[in-house]
């Protein structure tokens, strides 16, 4: 593992969960190894492109008419180390939000809430080469199937957001990997 790289992508796209696929953050961003790419627009993830098992036995309903999302993409690592990897990403959105004033947010496992509302969407998958994790935001949510919060009702502006949380996790990965490489071995 490595200190990704961070992108935000200037132009409105959706995310279709399509997105959860080696290589996707190069094509999409231009970067190459370890990457966070940001960007805000709809969701509409299929049943097809669901990676949750219990979403797709469900038949869950995944959308939202705006949201920021994130796609981190990490080489060689295995599906645990990649779920650890989001719980630090949602953990870190959390202190994030908290700093920007935004009050009653919880955290339940890989999901964040203000109120009775979700906030966010989250996902970790792996495949033949990296692991990959999406975490959306809901910025505007009138027509999402669950009682939502939503970034523009908590006057939090998503670039901005976004750049911080990218800092952040990178902050933390750089953080984690010094740690690593100054502990000598027993």
């Amino acid at each position: 593992m490595n200190v990704p790289h961070f992108r935000f992508i200037e132009t409105h796209q959706s995310y279709t969960g399509a997105q959860l696929r080696p290589h996707w953050t190069a094509e999409a961003a231009g970067v190459w190894g370890d990457a966070v790419v940001s960007w805000v627009g709809p969701c509409e993830v299929s049943l097809e492109e669901m990676v949750d098992v219990g979403d797709r036995l469900a038949a869950a309903s995944i959308r939202a008419e705006e949201m920021l999302h994130f796609v981190c993409e990490h080489f060689d690592l295995r599906l645990v180390e990649a779920v650890l990897l989001q719980r630090l990403l949602v953990c870190l959105a959390e202190g994030t939000l908290a700093a920007r004033g935004v009050a009653d947010l919880r955290r339940d496992g890989d999901d964040l809430y203000v109120g009775g509302g979700k906030l966010t969407v989250s996902v970790a998958t792996v495949s033949a080469v990296s692991a990959l994790i999406h975490f959306g935001v809901n910025v505007r949510s009138e027509t999402a199937p669950v009682e939502t919060a939503c970034l523009s009702a908590l006057g939090v502006e998503p670039r901005s957001f976004a750049e911080a949380l990218g800092e952040a996790y990178r902050k933390e990965i750089s953080g984690v990997l010094d740690a690593a490489w100054r502990t000598m071995p027993r």
